[in-house]
C-alpha cells in the first residue's frame, strides 16, 4: 500500500488532557496532525476521552463499553493517558485532612495502588484488542507530570517509574512530559496550547512504528 493511500483509525484514551480542555486544540488533535503530517495517512480520530474520568472508570469502559471495544478493535492509532484525576482526589481529601492513615496519607497510597492496578489491567484489556505488532499504541501515562509539593512527590513519582516500567515490559512507547508555567492554562492544572502542542511533539518523537516506514 502505497503513503497516500493509507487511512488509519485513530482512537484516544484519557481524561480532559486527552479532550482538550484548556485549549483551542488538545494533543489528540494535535498528534493526529502529526500522523498525516509525517506519513501521508488519512487519520480519522476518535476521541473518547472523558472530562473528569479516573482510572477505575476507564478501566470498567474497557472491560463493559461495546462500542469502545469495537473502536478499538479496529484502530490502526491507540494513545492513552490517565491517573490525574486518581491523584488529584486524593490529593484533595489530604488538604482537607481527611485523607486517614499515619500523617493523614493513606488515601495517597490508595490511590498510587489503584491507578497501579488499573494500569495494568487497562494495558492487558486493550492488548486483547489490538497488539503493537501491528498498531502505533503510545502514552504519555498522567497525560504530564505535574508539580507538587514534598508530601506529594513521591506518590507521583511512584506512579509515573509503574507506568513506564509497565509501558517498556509491554513495548508500548511511552514518553514522560513535564510542562513549565508557560505550558499551563490559567486554571493552573490543565495545558494550554503550548503544553498540548508539546506532549502531541513529544509522541510524534516516538515514530509510528510498526506501520510506518514498512
Amino acid at each position: 500500500m502505497t503513503v497516500s493511500r493509507l487511512r488509519w483509525d485513530y482512537v484516544a484514551l484519557g481524561d480532559s488532557l486527552a479532550v482538550g480542555v484548556g485549549a483551542r486544540q488538545g494533543y489528540v488533535t494535535r498528534y493526529a496532525e502529526h500522523l498525516h503530517r509525517d506519513t501521508g495517512a488519512r487519520v480519522k480520530v476518535v476521541n473518547l476521552g472523558v472530562s473528569g474520568q479516573t482510572s477505575a472508570q476507564l478501566l470498567h469502559s474497557l472491560r463493559h463499553d461495546p462500542a469502545m471495544r469495537k473502536a478499538l478493535g479496529g484502530a490502526e492509532v491507540v494513545t492513552l493517558n490517565i491517573g490525574l484525576n486518581d491523584l488529584g482526589q486524593a490529593s484533595g481529601s489530604y488538604e482537607t485532612g481527611t485523607c486517614g492513615g499515619p500523617q493523614n496519607e493513606a488515601c495517597l497510597r490508595e490511590a498510587v495502588n489503584s491507578v497501579e492496578e488499573d494500569w495494568d489491567a487497562m494495558i492487558e484489556e486493550i492488548s486483547s484488542l489490538r497488539s503493537t505488532e501491528d498498531t502505533v499504541i503510545r502514552t504519555v501515562g498522567l497525560g504530564y507530570t505535574p508539580r507538587v509539593g514534598k508530601v506529594f512527590e513521591p506518590y507521583v513519582h511512584e506512579v509515573t517509574r509503574h507506568i513506564a516500567t509497565s509501558a517498556s515490559q509491554d513495548d508500548i512507547p511511552y514518553v514522560e512530559v513535564r510542562l513549565g508555567d508557560e505550558g499551563i492554562s490559567e486554571d493552573g492544572l490543565h495545558p494550554n496550547d503550548n503544553g498540548y502542542r508539546l506532549i502531541a511533539d513529544r509522541l510524534a518523537e516516538l515514530g509510528y512504528e510498526p506501520l510506518y516506514p514498512r
